[in-house]
């Protein structure tokens, strides 16, 4: 009976079965079977639904994860090639600078030489065109070392597109991180809903008991109150005062006790 002052809980519009809010109660005096509590099919169906879903929120969770492993790794091997390149650059500045080091300071000989001998003239032109031949050298490598600084500028352009990349995933990871607290809260909501419906349940069928009784009970007085009628001598059951005999003043419609309402008792008012 401590149920009867409480109002019905406020379902969820994704709990299967209550869509449309709960089944209101139905009228005390109204007759019929009770409502049928909610089918188990349906409670299996919706924690069924509710596994695929952790599950597909799993498998995407383990692929994000992989993916950022391999973006990792390739970041890594990026960052080693971009080592090896400013090394290689490096090397080539030092090694063009002590070349062209080397021959300037051979062309200086040579000059002074040539100043006093005439005979090396013909080597230091020779010499002049392997200089010549070597500053097209040095263009050539200043050439791919300007290419290759662009490859490096690409790759730090890369290496900011996986770190915004990286923190898209970490994001994804914190959606996925409250959706998954928010599908258990929801869960453990299902679970008390479940709880607070099983003792409505409980309430309603011994409500549905009581009124079982009381109608035993009413049906057991109204029998009893049919049995005190017209005695055979013209004397009410119980009462001092004398009746006529029925046999004149005889009920055409056999109302008994109650007057014209029969079996339902004294008119109620």
């Amino acid at each position: 009976m401590s149920g009867r002052s409480r109002l019905p809980p406020r379902q969820p519009d994704n709990f299967k079965g209550y869509r449309d809010g709960p089944t209101p109660l139905q009228p005390v005096m109204q007759r019929g079977p009770p409502p049928l509590p909610p089918h188990p099919a349906a409670l299996e169906e919706e924690l069924e639904i509710q596994r695929r879903d952790m599950e597909s929120i799993l498998a995407e969770n383990r692929y994000i994860l992989d993916e950022n492993v391999m973006l990792e790794r390739e970041l890594t091997a990026t960052k080693d090639k971009i080592i090896r390149f400013s090394q290689s650059i490096s090397k080539l500045h030092a090694d063009n600078e002590a070349e062209a080091r080397e021959y300037i300071d051979r062309e200086l000989k040579l000059e002074t030489e040539l100043h006093s001998a005439e005979p090396l003239r013909a080597e230091v032109g020779s010499l002049r065109n392997e200089l010549q031949t070597l500053t097209a050298l040095q263009n050539e490598l200043s050439t791919q070392v300007q290419s290759l600084t662009k490859d490096l500028n690409k790759l730090h352009s890369e290496n900011k597109k996986l770190s915004a990349m990286k923190a898209e995933v970490d994001e994804m990871h914190k959606e996925l991180d409250g959706a998954r607290r928010e599908l258990e809260h929801e869960k453990k909501e299902n679970k008390e809903l479940m709880v607070q419906n099983k003792a409505m349940q409980n309430d309603f069928f011994s409500m549905v008991r009581e009124l079982e009784t009381l109608r035993t009970e009413q049906m057991a007085a109204e029998r009893k109150a049919r049995g005190i009628g017209v005695g055979p001598y013209g004397m009410l059951s119980g009462s001092l005062d004398v009746g006529y005999p029925g046999s004149l003043y005889s009920d055409p419609y056999n109302s008994g006790a109650w007057g014209p309402n029969g079996r339902r008792g004294p008119p109620r008012h």
